[in-house]
Parts: structure tokens; sequence; C-alpha cells
């Protein structure tokens, strides 16, 4: 079972998700000498990254990734990384170099996709992320893994770190793949609404028809809100 824990309301969830982001973050900038970790977009992450911002963070020891990205100009509003800009990078003290955006304005995706994946290793070391922090789709999506599609299946050895995808949803995408994400050191569920409570029903249970089942388990902890959690 992953761990689970609630929260009464949606400011309480984004703050004890600040909480733990801020927690990973100093463990291993005293254990390593810095803190990989890479955001998933949506409405309930933007609260955490408001609420983290006013988190005092060793910041220029931290590197922001991307789970995943909308192929869409800069400054989009349906881009991910125009959230994590306004309400985090913009408003904190992370040198430019270490916010590292999805190449997805690039000319050939398909090779700005393993450019993305080279920039991960080289940053880390061994392609292994802090944490990597997901949301979860009500058809049981997470990351960019539309049901149905190879990448929820991209696991094995040969496999990609990074890969293009879709159309999903109206928008071509650029997602890590699970192999990378569950690489990644810790793994940080946060999931809110009442529409979710079904499907986290079937990620809590460990449903392999969803694709956020990929995403392994001995590492990860999920953080709902109380709406989204149903006792049976």
């Amino acid at each position: 079972m992953i761990p689970l824990e609630t929260a009464p309301d949606s400011d309480t969830l984004a703050a004890r998700a600040a909480d733990h982001v801020a927690a990973y973050a100093e463990e291993a900038v005293r254990e390593r000498g810095r803190f990989t970790v890479a955001f998933s977009g949506g409405n309930t992450p933007a609260r955490m990254f408001d609420a983290l911002a006013e988190r005092k963070l060793p910041w220029d020891a931290v590197h922001v990734f991307q789970v995943d990205e909308r192929v869409a100009p800069d400054g989009h509003p349906d881009r991910n990384y125009t959230d994590l800009a306004v309400c985090l990078l913009d408003r904190v003290p992370i040198p430019a170099e270490n916010a590292h955006p999805m190449p997805v304005t690039a000319g050939d995706l398909e090779e700005a996709a393993p450019a993305y994946a080279a920039e991960l290793a080289d940053v880390t070391g061994n392609g292994v992320l802090d944490l990597v922090h997901l949301g979860l789709g009500d058809d049981g999506h997470t990351a960019s893994w539309p049901p149905g599609d190879p990448v929820v299946d991209a696991v094995g050895p040969d496999d990609p770190d990074v890969a293009v995808v879709g159309p999903f949803n109206g928008w071509l995408r650029m997602t890590l793949t699970p192999k990378a994400v569950n690489r990644a050191r810790s793994i940080l569920w946060l999931v809110d609404g009442a529409a979710k409570a079904p499907v986290l029903a079937r990620l809590l249970a460990g449903d392999r028809a969803i694709p956020a089942s990929r995403v392994r388990r001995d590492r990860a902890v999920v953080l709902a809100g109380s709406g989204s959690f149903r006792r049976s």
C-alpha cells in the first residue's frame, strides 16, 4: 500500500506538499550537495508552488526539471512551465541555469527529447532525480502517459528517458517516461478534488489498467485532499 496522507482543504494540502518538498530538498542538499526535482503541472501544484515560494530553501543548490509539457510557445497559458515560473521560479533566488524547462519549442522534437534526457543525466550525474512530483488524471494517466500509448510501458533498458507523445487531449507533449520516473529516489503524488476519488482508489489498489500504475510504489507517498479519498 502506498503511504497516504489526507488534508482537509486545498490550502492545507498545498502547504503540506510544500513541506514535503522542502524536507526532501534539505536532506538532498545535506547528503549530496544539491536537490534535483521534476514537477508536473496543473491547478493543484500551482497552489503548492505558491506555498513553496514562501519556504526558505538553499535555492542555489536546487535544480528544477519538468515531468511533462505541452508543445506550445513560451509563455502560453497552457504551458506547465508558465505556472511553474510565475508561482515559484520567478519568486525565489534560484540561479537561471538551475531551471530546466522542456525544449518544446525546438524545431525537431525528436532530437530535443534525448537532448533533455542528456541534460538531466548531466546535472544529476546518473539520471536519478531526488524527487518526482506527479498528478493524477481522471482517466488514470499521470505525467503525459495517455491510456493505450506505448509510452506507458516504456520501462525497459532500451527505452528512452524522455519521449514525445500525442496528440493527447488536444496537445502534442514531451514527457519523462516511466523508466525515468521510477529511478527517482522519492515520488510525491498530489491529488485533489472529488472527481479524483474513483481513480485514486484504483491507484491505491494497484489497478494495472491505468497508466499511473506503472509508477513504482515503494518510493512513493500520496498527499490527497479529503474529498478525493473515500474510505470503503
